[in-house]
């Protein structure tokens, strides 16, 4: 039997930034990634609404890999491989 969601990527670290508006989900986001070294996944929870267009438009511009995202109840869930 086959299931039908997705799977969603694994990941080297976790980042919880419930709570916190924009820009600040991002700006750890982006603190985290330094820390990382190049390919590793970083797995981010947001419960700020923008960070969708913030996640988006950054991972295109930076030049990193917005493997997953979704979004249950309030709360946003971005996978992002490091360039």
């Amino acid at each position: 039997m086959s299931d039908s969601t997705p799977s969603v990527p694994a990941c080297d670290a976790e980042l919880d930034a419930s709570g916190l508006n924009c820009p600040l989900p991002l700006l750890k986001a982006k603190l985290e990634l330094n820390r990382l070294p190049s390919g590793a996944v970083l797995k981010v929870i947001a419960t700020d609404a923008g960070s969708q267009r913030d996640f988006r438009v950054f991972a295109e511009l930076a030049g990193h890999s917005l493997l997953h995202e979704e979004v249950e109840a309030g709360v946003y869930r971005y996978w992002l491989r490091k360039k």
